[in-house]
This record gives structure tokens, C-alpha cells and sequence, in this order.
């Protein structure tokens, strides 16, 4: 034991990174998917705003920055102007006519607490750590719900309670890709961690046409 800790103390004053002896290969791949969630959000996040900006101008002095800053600030995302609602509630808050709030912040915050939710409220993984393959899948499954949603949801005039992609002339599928992305970051997560679990992914129907979130 002596050894072994006088060996990390050499290694420590080499500038190494201690925590590196606690994480797996499977950690690490689970570090970088997180990492890249967040940023797809963020990007998400950004092109919502731009794209509707009436729902920053809900929020008095609200800017895309202030916005930005709440959702990695707060590490609950729960927030009084959300009703308190988080995760797939706070998304389908987002979704209701009669909802005055900002839907981008309430679609995003919810959108950050369901992936949150995903990865076991951890922001950092190591060797003792173990991700629920099927919350991950589940997550995957409620985002494809979400992009359904956003093509069908309107307003009694017909309009899109949020808008996305542009049609006509010139042909816009940046929003497609983000969110395809993050599909294919939470199924490949998924299908890791069942790997490493040894343990069945368990495939769920559901319904687009009934357009609900799945509680992960």
C-alpha cells in the first residue's frame, strides 16, 4: 500500500491526472458522449432563439446570453417560470397552447434535464459508475418524439408554436441534423452499456401519432 501510494504521489508531481487511474475506456466514452450533449443543446439552444426570437423577448432583459448561462448554471434546471416542471414535463410545457413563457428556454431546459436524467445526474464517470442502458434508449426514443412535435404543434391560427427548419427556395435541415445527432449519441451510449451490462436493451413502441414523452 505504501508503494502503491508513493507511486501515485510521484505520478501527481509529473502533473498526471490522478483521476485518470479511476476511469475505464467505457468512462471515458461516456465523458465524451456527455460532453458532446451538452454542446449539441447549447448549439440547439442557439439556432431556437435565432429562429424565434419572440420567445426571448417573453422574458423581460432576457438576452441569448443570460439564457445560455441559466441552463449550465442551474444544476437542477428547475425553474419558477417553468412551473417548477422539468424534464419531459418541462418539454411538453413548451407545447401547450395556452403557455405564455418562453418555449425555447422550457423546451431546452427540459430537454437538458431528460439527457441529465439519462446519464444519472452525473456530469463526470468513473470506474464505479454504471449508466441504465434503457434510460439512455428511452431518451433517444422521447427526441424523435420531440422533432415530431415540433412539425405538428400549432397555434389556433395554424402557425408553429416553435419554429425549426425552413422550407421553400432555399432548403434549411440544420435543426434534422442536431437533433439526429443527439439520437445517435444516446443509442450508441445505449448499445455500449448493454454491452458492458451484458444486459438487453428492451425496444418500447412508441406511438408518434399520440405524440407523448416516455418517462425515463
Amino acid at each position: 500500500m505504501l508503494v502503491f501510494v508513493l507511486a501515485l504521489t510521484g505520478c501527481a508531481n509529473q502533473s498526471f491526472d490522478i483521476k485518470g487511474i479511476a476511469k475505464t475506456d467505457i468512462d471515458l466514452v461516456a465523458d465524451l458522449h456527455r460532453e458532446e450533449t451538452r454542446r449539441l443543446v447549447l448549439s440547439l439552444a442557439t439556432k431556437l432563439y435565432k429562429r424565434n426570437p419572440r420567445e426571448l423577448r417573453k422574458q423581460p432583459g432576457a438576452t441569448l446570453e443570460s439564457r445560455l448561462q441559466q441552463l449550465q448554471q442551474t444544476p437542477d434546471l428547475k425553474f419558477a417560470e417553468l412551473q417548477w416542471q422539468q424534464g419531459i414535463d418541462a418539454m411538453d410545457l413548451a407545447f401547450q397552447r395556452d403557455f405564455r413563457g418562453d418555449r425555447v428556454f422550457a423546451l431546452i431546459a427540459g430537454l437538458s434535464g431528460m439527457l441529465r436524467e439519462s446519464y444519472g445526474y452525473k456530469d463526470e464517470f468513473f470506474v464505479l459508475d454504471e449508466l441504465d442502458q434503457q434510460k439512455l434508449y428511452i431518451s433517444a426514443r422521447n427526441i424523435e418524439v420531440l422533432v415530431w412535435r415540433l412539425k405538428q404543434a400549432r397555434d389556433s391560427r395554424g402557425k408553429p408554436l416553435i419554429y425549426t427548419n425552413a422550407t421553400g427556395e432555399v432548403l434549411n435541415l440544420s435543426f434534422e441534423r442536431l437533433f439526429g445527432k443527439l439520437i445517435a449519441h444516446q443509442d450508441m451510449l445505449a448499445k455500449v452499456m448493454a454491452g458492458k451490462t451484458q444486459r438487453a436493451i428492451n425496444s418500447v413502441a412508441h406511438s408518434l401519432v399520440s405524440m407523448t414523452f416516455m418517462p425515463l
